[in-house]
């Protein structure tokens, strides 16, 4: 009787003791380090939610562009028809014309560098909405793998490529997050 409960109380202990290594066993495909690595760019290109930030920039951009190419091509068609009216209208009459015209020019410039450095500020800010987002994810990443501290793969001299997690990172981001929460954007649209 004692032996049987000596042999229990042994099994139990030993359950006990093997528990982390177990744990650890879960997290198969993950190097267990106390450093580890990321490479936050390739974290942002090749993530769903990353692509599609940056898509939403791409997009945006391309509005911007052809925004500002049909404003130009309006203003040029408005000079020329002011250019048109010159022989018609006094000289008081078209300095007013020309003046207006030119005021508006000039509006319409202020306008479109606001909406470009909307945007370029935008694109800038959208790896780190990108990365409080991710953060979740990295940091159970770290956990499973038993981590310390993520380090940045561009500030380490020398290294294993074993403690890099980036392929881990991009795959549980896009499992967990796909193309980002919703409402999350790089910027709004520019107009």
């Amino acid at each position: 009787m004692r032996l049987a409960i000596f042999g229990w109380l042994v099994l139990g202990a030993v359950l006990l003791c093997a528990a982390p290594f177990a744990a650890k066993a879960q997290n198969v495909g993950i190097v267990q380090s106390d450093v580890l690595v990321l490479d936050p760019d390739r974290l942002f290109k090749e993530t769903l939610f990353g692509q599609r930030l940056n898509s939403e920039y791409l997009k945006q951009r391309e509005q911007l562009s052809a925004l500002n190419d049909q404003r130009s091509a309006d203003l040029e068609a408005e000079e020329q028809a002011l250019t048109d009216l010159r022989a018609q209208k006094t000289p008081e009459e078209f300095r007013d014309l020309a003046d207006a015209f030119d005021t508006k020019v000039q509006q319409i410039r202020r306008d479109s560098d606001r909406a470009v450095r909307d945007l370029e500020l935008s694109r800038e800010r959208a790896p780190g909405i990108f990365m409080r987002a991710v953060q979740p994810v990295l940091i159970e990443l770290m956990r499973d793998a038993g981590g310390a501290v993520v380090m940045d793969v561009r500030t380490v001299l020398l290294r294993s490529d074993v403690i890099d997690i980036t392929d881990v990172a991009i795959a549980r981001i896009d499992l967990r997050i796909g193309s980002g929460p919703a409402g999350t954007s790089s910027g709004d649209d520019q107009q």
